[in-house]
């Protein structure tokens, strides 16, 4: 008998609870998360405002500047990646502009090694916006790699391929 009536109380209990018309509720799903991964309502403010943090100028987005999907200038960096593709890459960042290469012992000098460093250092196409630093090491007697000189010229030639590149490449884009 107690349980008869418990179940009816419990029923009843739970009848009032709701809505008779559901012609008024209304459900707002979060449509992301915040940094904790919690359902968030709205975006989060910065404190640095909508579009980052910007120390100089403004921020404008120029035809031939890099494109929106890059935070360097496209041509550098598609020109950097062609002149370095007999290279295996370590590392390629196109946000920082940082493409470092590993070790390469050319087939008819096995006892000599490269390596390239490129930084691109700017959304702009300039002759100063490149910049390559080149490695080499030697192998000695025993076996062990050390480092060697490298030709003076060795980098700047190297920008000056990825410069006549992005040249090549910026006037293909245009017709």
């Amino acid at each position: 008998m107690w349980k008869r009536a418990a179940g009816l109380c419990l029923l009843l209990g739970l009848g009032a609870c709701g809505t008779s018309s559901s012609e008024n509720v209304r459900y707002d799903y979060p449509d992301q998360l915040d940094r904790f991964g919690r359902p968030s309502y709205e975006a989060e403010p910065s404190i640095f405002g909508e579009d980052g943090l910007l120390l100089l100028g403004e921020r404008t987005e120029r035809p031939g500047d890099g494109g929106a999907g890059i935070g360097v200038n496209a041509y550098l960096w598609r020109a950097s990646l062609d002149t370095l593709n007999f290279l295996p890459l370590a590392s390629a960042d196109p946000f920082g502009g940082v493409i470092i290469t590993d070790w390469y012992t050319p087939p008819d000098a096995l006892d000599e090694r490269f390596k390239v460093n490129v930084l691109i250092l700017g959304r702009d196409l300039r002759a100063d916006g490149v910049r390559a630093t080149v490695f080499r090491q030697l192998r000695d007697e025993g076996g062990a790699w050390i480092d060697a000189p490298v030709g003076e010229t060795s980098g700047r030639d190297i920008e000056d391929a990825i410069l006549t590149r992005a040249r090549q490449l910026r006037i293909a884009g245009l017709n």
